[in-house]
């Protein structure tokens, strides 16, 4: 993505800033354009600056995060970042990117920039170049930096404990997040889930059978939850 996204942070919380802030300052992608401690001084900059995304905390003394979000246009994508698990419903009837419950992690706040990438980011250049393509990559954390995967160089995902082996065409990635996550960032129509620990490209099946799939020079299991699933999407 040849542009950065340019954020802003809200939150009266000094301490909720400051950590959000030092996550964000790890993606090269993010450009910070203010930490604002209210409503108000986010109005301004939204009114000033273009803001492609809102770090927005729910409950600020007079207007609320809540208010604050029925008060912009469309086009501003918000992910709303609060101690308060009950506003999670509210939060995504305003058709919220992500929601996520304090204290953020740089793993899960991480997930939720991939997910703005890939649902709204890529969707609005498409939409002004005239292209229909869909996002091609994510970023994940490995070797302590950011590392640009290409979905089409993926052939297939394997979950070991807390972390990820991520097999692509001549080498392999290890990052610390969970299947459920990747399953998400991926386009579905490119990769099926084929049990709890193995997720596959399509394109990098060489055969299958009710029990397993072959790819490359290993035989992946299909576990019982997954084959119903599994045998249709293959053989449609």
């Amino acid at each position: 993505m040849p542009d950065k996204i340019n954020c802003i942070i809200v939150d009266d919380e000094p301490v909720a800033r400051e950590i959000l802030e030092d996550h964000l300052k790890k993606l090269d992608q993010i450009r910070v354009l203010a930490s604002c401690k209210n409503a108000l001084e986010a109005f301004k900059v939204v009114n000033t600056e273009t803001v492609d995304l809102v770090f927005l905390d729910i409950n600020m003394p007079d207007i609320s995060g809540l208010a604050f979000a029925k008060s912009m246009n469309n086009n501003l994508n918000i992910i709303f970042t609060t101690a308060y698990r009950e506003y999670a419903v509210e939060g995504f009837d305003l058709k919220a990117v992500d929601y996520l419950l304090k204290p953020i992690s740089f793993e899960r706040l991480l997930q939720s920039v991939n997910k703005y990438i890939n649902e709204h980011k890529t969707r609005s250049e498409n939409k002004n170049s005239g292209q229909e393509e869909q996002s091609s990559f994510c970023f994940v954390r490995a070797d302590r930096k950011m590392i640009k995967i290409i979905f089409n160089d993926i052939r297939y995902v394997e979950s070991i404990g807390d972390y990820l082996k991520i097999h692509l065409k001549g080498g392999m990635i290890t990052t610390r997040e969970t299947m459920q996550n990747m399953a998400g960032i991926l386009p579905a129509n490119d990769f099926l889930r084929i049990h709890r620990s193995y997720l596959v490209a399509f394109s990098s099946i060489r055969s299958f059978t009710n029990e397993y799939i072959e790819v490359e020079d290993r035989d992946l299991p299909i576990s019982r939850g997954y084959r119903n699933g599994v045998l249709n999407g293959l053989n449609k």
